[in-house]
């Protein structure tokens, strides 16, 4: 099989299917692959990983290895990753011999704000007002007003930045230089802070024929730069809102040549606007619910788009909240609601979570709890998104989870 080539014809269960990565994603990639009768191989280093724990085979090994890499492609049929920061060079190296989706290139552009800032608008889809930063030298030669037109601003490290690490909000060209500094002079993106209304995330699937699905839009609420909480059907989206989203999301499919899961996360501004914030080559956090409120979760989509598989329904049959479980829960917590890190860990009230007719608990299998760690996520679905989003807020002041 050539770089990049599709698969002449699909590829039936009983095969082979491999996963460069061992985290959450990666174990939901594993129920929805075995569930279809695929067998998953997992490369992570980690002996303890999440997706290595459930997968037919764990090859413990770095994701640069190339002897374990060699193993991979020889015994999958395709390959796929869970997350962007896997090396872009080692997913070329699997498709010399095997198919790869999402294909490294399309991975090397989600992995560098800089280079993912360029394709999107290169896409025709908007972004925010930013400067680019590259070097001690290239910031030296910005004046002040260069500056001073995207401030106040968020300034970002171009790579390895995620759940809000990497960024530091700064307001004068003074806090910009001195934040760069602070961040080791690594290439970043100075992006100008605008006027938010909320945030939504467009998730999609492109098979290898070309066609394509489309989720129904997510609506999501951060804390702390992380998410911890996704209303879907987006409850604030003006019809026009949803399909402008959704073609976006498509557009920048089409011009990738992707095939697997995609997710496009958007700032939705005051003035109605829609702003492109970043893309993740994968299933992603917001497109949890599908598990549970959707005809094809969005990780059967990643099986059906990697094998060449006609694409899945992506109709959603029951409204959904998803609330995000970090290790916080595990700790007892002050009159701020923030977790005693000295504490002993507890064990938070599942039973009581189970006793909620709309609650469906996914816990990750990691060992260690740590406050910021996402450890699992609780997905609930009902009649009205009224009554789920009710139950949500009930079990958040159940496990001491801050929403507003």
């Amino acid at each position: 099989m050539t770089p990049e080539n599709t698969p002449v014809s699909p590829i039936m269960p009983g095969a082979w299917l491999g996963m460069v990565g061992g985290g959450q994603l990666g174990r939901m990639f594993c129920f929805a692959a075995q569930a279809m009768g695929y067998r998953v191989a997992v490369l992570d280093p980690d002996e303890t990983s999440p997706a290595g724990s459930v997968a037919d085979k764990h090859l413990r090994a770095a994701y640069t290895d190339e002897a374990a890499l060699t193993e991979l492609a020889r015994l999958c049929a395709a390959v796929s990753t869970e997350f962007e920061n896997v090396p872009a060079a080692s997913l070329d190296f699997l498709a010399r011999t095997t198919f790869v989706s999402p294909a490294g290139r399309c991975v090397a552009i989600a992995q560098d704000r800089i280079a993912e800032k360029r394709f999107i608008a290169s896409s025709g889809v908007p972004v925010a007002p930013h400067v680019v930063i590259e070097s001690g030298e290239a910031l030296a030669a910005l004046t002040d007003d260069a500056l001073q037109a995207v401030l106040p601003g968020i300034l970002k490290t171009a790579r390895l930045g995620y759940d809000g690490k990497g960024q530091v909000r700064v307001t004068n060209a003074q806090e910009v230089r001195d934040a760069y500094a602070a961040l080791r002079g690594v290439p970043c993106v100075l992006e100008k802070r605008l006027p938010l209304k909320f945030e939504v995330s467009a998730l999609i699937a492109r098979g290898t024929s070309g066609a394509t699905a489309v989720y129904p839009l997510a609506q999501n609420a951060h804390r702390n730069g992380v998410l911890a909480q996704t209303i879907v059907p987006a409850p604030d989206a003006s019809p026009l809102l949803v399909a402008q989203a959704q073609q976006a999301a498509l557009r920048i499919a089409e011009a990738l040549g992707y095939v697997g899961v995609l997710c496009v996360e958007f700032f939705v501004l005051e003035d109605g606007s829609l702003v492109a914030n970043e893309m993740a080559p994968r299933p992603h956090n917001s497109g949890h619910h599908t598990v549970d409120a959707c005809a094809a979760s969005q990780f059967e989509q990643q099986v059906r788009a990697m094998t060449g598989m006609p694409l899945g329904d992506t109709r959603q049959h029951s409204p959904a909240v998803m609330l995000n479980i970090l290790g916080d829960v595990w700790f007892t917590t002050g009159p701020s609601g923030a977790p005693q890190t000295s504490a002993t860990p507890i064990t938070p009230p599942w039973h009581e979570v189970a006793a909620m007719p709309a609650a469906r608990l996914h816990l990750y299998g990691k060992e260690d709890a740590r406050p910021g760690r996402k450890m699992g996520h609780i997905n609930f679905t009902a009649a009205t998104l009224d009554e789920a989003r009710t139950a949500a807020r009930d079990c958040a002041r159940l496990l001491h989870i801050p929403l507003g």
